[in-house]
Formats: C-alpha cells, structure tokens, sequence
C-alpha cells in the first residue's frame, strides 16, 4: 500500500456500516420476461426518501436468535448468516408489503387468511408459528452484496436476496414506510428513471440493470444456486463533468478513487484533460500527452515520481509535443533527473530527448535518458538508444530532505519484452506501485505485434509482473493509457485469462480452416471485435498463431 504520508488527503474513517437485508420479488410476465416488486420509499425517510426500492430493512437481533433459526426451513448449504439475512428480508416483506413467505406443514404457502390474521406490529415469528407457518428461508437465494460507498454518514451492508412471489398473495403497502408497491420489469423501471419519473439510487439501478440480462425467473434462480453472490460491491465516487459519478469495481475508474481517495473522499476528477498534472500522490503525478486515439484511448500518459526535496523522475515524455512536454517540465519545478521509457514506441520516447533538452536549456543539470534499446526488429519509428541501458532489477534512486526527515523514491527496472522487445515495467517500491507502460492497460488490451512483439514472451513477462505483486503487495497498476487499475493481481489474472481465452479461439480457427488466410481466421477468432478494428486485431492474431505453432510438436 501507497505510504500514508503520500496520502493526498488526511485519514478519514469511514462510517461503520449496519447489517440489513433486502429482497427482490420475482414473478413471470404473462407476455414473458420477468418483473420485480418494487415500492417507493416515504418522502420522510432518514434514508433514500421518496426512492423506489425492494422491500427491506435492518437486521434485528431476534432474526438471528436460535428459536428463530428454528421456525425456519433452510437449505443444507445455507450457511447461519444466510438464513439470517433471509429471515430479516422475509419479515420486511411482511410489514412493509404483506407479503408473506411462510408455509403450511403440507407444503401450502400462506393464504389471504394466514396474512389476515396475523399483526403487522406485533412479533412475528411467533404469529407464525401460532398458525402453523413456517418461514421460507430455503426459498431465499442470495443474489448480490451491496456496502454503500464509504463517503455516506449513514451506510449499510446489504445482501440482495431473490425470491419467488407467492401465488395467490397480492401485496399492500403499510402506508408508513413504504407506498405504492407495484410490478415492474427491469428495463422499464430504468426507462422510467431516465426519464425523471422513478427515482431510484445506485445500488438498486445496477441491480435492476444486470436484472434485466435474465429471461424470467427460473434463469434467476439457477444463477443464484450456487449459495455465492453473483457480484460484491461497495461502490467509490469521483467527479465527472462537475457531477458526483459512482463506480463498482470492475468499472474502469474504480481503482484509480480507490488509490486517490481511499476512504472515501469526494475529491477526484475523472475527466481526461492534457493542460494540468493530475496528482495521484504527493509523489505521483499524471499528465497525459493530446494524443488520443484508437490506439491510445485518452491518450499517452507521462508520469512524474518525486516532489520537491528528491527531484523527479519522468516516465514515458510521450510524443515530441512541445506543450505537453513544457508542462511535464514545469509540474516538475524543471528538476527532473532521470527520464525513463518503457519502450520505444513513437507514442512514449520521441518526447525524451526534447524533454532533456528542456532541462539543459534551463541551466539544470542533463537527466541521462534511460531505457533498453530497440532490437533489430523494431519498426523505423520505434528506433531508440538510450543513454544508458537499464538493467534488470536496478534500482533508480530519488533521494531528499524533507521537514520530517530522510525521503526516498526508488524505482526497481522489470524487463518485461512482450509489447515490445525492449519494454520494461517499474515498481515504485515505496508505496508498491507497479508502472506498467503498455504492458497492462486500463480499457483495452495491448496490441502484440511481430516481429517485434511477442506473444509468449507477452504471457511470461505477466508471469513475472504477477510474481512481483505478490512479492510487494502490489494493489494498483499505473497504465500508460487509461486510469489506474486496483486489485492488481486479479487484473493480471484476468488479462491472461483473456489472451488465453482468445489464442483457443485463433487455434480452432486455425482448425476450421487449415488452409485459410490471416483475414480468415481473423473473422472467426475476432467476431466479437467491431470489424474496423480487425486490421489492428490481426497483429495479435499473427502472435498468437506465431506461439501456438512454436508449441506444436516438432517445433521445439
């Protein structure tokens, strides 16, 4: 984890979350599909007043009590706290909505008799068992987990859980707590918030969103088998075109606020500009090059690794653009001491030797350009020959006095050939930083093209990048385009398990059509991929046709 004292903003716990539970309500559409019961909240609520949202609420201490386990039936692999939660969001069901999922000894579900019977404001279990019911737990699935976003005063660590509604129940809201049940498909509830004429918040909008991907509910209730959410969130929030934008955390700026802004702060801007530096940390800065495209996304971002008592180091300068590079100077007090590429590629090294030129004219002192130089099979516009090669495993040293004493940067040089030939990665050991150039993006994949690049020198240099996260605890990846990446080593799985996935789809291409063309197989192993981008798609697939045939047999 980054050091706190490069934390850019001070400790702030966040608020304890309370357990609750809530319930989504399924039933076939009689046209097909599926709906959810949804109910709007009282205008007067402390939480989420006036929202649409699923039956539900706290998790009362009496839920988990023995004698209430007892009165319920449960799953073999219903673990203690799932049938907790389950009891909560049934009760909830019951005295916000009268809905009652309860049975009869014979297997009969509640009537309109045993809901008539029994007091929304007196206990309720034991009402139950007074009529003979008992609680349908085994009938609750668990679906998702929601912990709202640290920034709230008032959280809550909820599971949504699923049922199917009871057949001859109709609900009836208590006209206290919640109003106006009614039976919506999930696509038309989203409809409708769009349109400004059903409030709901964030968690109940992802939830409906993924909701709306099942066919009905038997499709629900398969997935959810398995006794495992489908999904875990506690979600993280920045800045985005002046509004407050929230992100789970398999959307791309989710790792990027978690390292900014780790308790939860609302202080980050998300949207991508190239005239000022982005502070990440104290000692880390962003400033992306006005470069974007296709291939670069939001363009190419240059980092600064220091601060004013160690001076700086510069990685990737990005393109010769003489704007970009007098701001990277500048966010750098002009005492930039080493600059380094990852690789040399015409969108991250043209910029060093201009950059170095900067300093000198300025009467500082020249930073050696440093980096591994171009293999013979690099294309003319990657040529590079830094002033001194890179070895692996060096360290490169920031060393200052600061009020508080001694600082250090030290940045560790990872050989990584792959993208490129001379691509290289660097670990900020520190605060456990992996700079990654582009060898792991935020976004997209990195294009492997031969002869250059190499696709199994690709898969083993994140062999080695994995090991190196688990070595220093390495929780984020800083991309040389796009945002910053959290959970490192699963992102690292995840690439892997993507390239891997997509070499078994080039080789059963390859099988379907032994005799075909590289445009042949790339139409079966890319139909995923928008067709403009198959020329580009095409490198990889030469790469991962290069590496299958060097592992058939005979070619050793």
């Amino acid at each position: 984890m980054p050091r706190p004292s490069q934390q850019l903003h001070p400790y702030r716990e966040p608020a304890a979350p309370r357990p609750a539970a809530t319930v989504l309500l399924l039933r076939d559409a009689p046209d097909g599909g599926l709906e959810v019961l949804m109910t709007r909240r009282s205008d007067t609520a402390s939480f989420a007043p006036g929202a649409y949202v699923f039956p539900g609420g706290g998790i009362d201490a009496l839920d988990a009590a023995p004698a209430t386990h007892a009165a319920a039936d449960r799953r073999p692999a219903q673990s203690d706290l799932h049938l907790t939660q389950a009891i909560t969001a049934i009760r909830e069901s019951f005295e916000e909505l009268g809905v009652l999922l309860a049975r009869h000894a014979d297997g009969r579900m509640a009537d309109a008799a045993d809901i008539a019977a029994i007091d929304r404001h007196q206990p309720f279990v034991a009402q139950c068992a007074a009529r003979g019911l008992r609680l349908a737990a085994d009938s609750v699935f668990l679906l998702a987990h929601w912990t709202a976003d640290r920034d709230l005063a008032r959280r809550f660590a909820v599971p949504f859980l699923v049922a199917r509604m009871p057949g001859g129940q109709e609900p009836v809201a208590d006209e206290a707590e919640q109003f106006e049940p009614v039976w919506v498909r999930p696509a038309d509830a989203l409809a409708r918030h769009e349109a400004g004429q059903f409030f709901m918040i964030y968690p109940t909008i992802r939830t409906l969103q993924r909701l709306a991907k099942f066919a009905d509910t038997q499709a629900v209730h398969d997935a959810v088998a398995h006794e495992r959410p489908l999904w875990v969130s506690c979600p993280r929030t920045g800045l985005l075109a002046g509004q407050e934008a929230r992100y789970m955390e398999d959307e791309m700026p989710f790792g990027e606020l978690a390292l900014v802004c780790p308790d939860g702060q609302i202080a980050h801007t998300l949207d991508w500009q190239t005239e000022r530096p982005v502070p990440l940390l104290r000692n880390v800065q962003r400033l992306t090059a006005p470069n974007p495209g296709v291939m670069t996304g939001p363009g190419t971002n240059s980092y600064l690794v220091g601060d004013a008592a160690t001076g700086f180091i510069a990685i990737d300068p990005g393109p010769a653009d003489a704007e970009h590079l007098d701001r990277l100077w500048r966010a750098a007090g002009g005492d930039i001491r080493m600059i380094v590429c990852t690789h040399s590629h015409p969108d991250h090294a043209p910029g060093a030797a201009p950059l170095q030129a900067l300093c000198e004219q300025a009467g500082r002192a020249r930073p050696p350009i440093l980096g591994l130089p171009s293999a013979p099979t690099a294309r003319a516009g990657s040529q590079f020959t830094p002033d001194r090669v890179l070895q692996n495993n060096e360290l490169l040293v920031l060393a200052g006095q600061a009020p508080e004493g001694e600082i250090t940067h030290t940045l560790q040089v990872i050989h990584t050939p792959g993208h490129a030939a001379n691509h290289l990665c660097l670990l900020l050991l520190e605060d456990a930083l992996l700079f990654s150039g582009d060898h792991i993006l935020n976004g997209s994949t990195t294009v492997v093209d031969p002869p250059d690049g190499n696709m199994a020198d690709y898969l083993d240099s994140l062999d080695v990048l994995d090991a190196v996260c688990a070595e220093h605890g390495v929780e984020f990846i800083l991309p040389a385009h796009g945002y910053v990446l959290g959970f490192a080593r699963d992102a690292i799985a995840r690439l892997k398990a993507h390239r891997l996935a997509r070499e078994a789809k080039v080789l059963a291409a390859m099988q379907a059509q032994p005799h075909g063309s590289m445009q042949d197989w790339v139409r079966l192993a890319y139909d995923d991929v928008p067709e403009r981008m198959w020329p580009v798609a095409q490198r990889s697939l030469l790469a991962h046709v290069e590496r299958i045939r060097a592992l058939q047999p005979g070619n050793d």
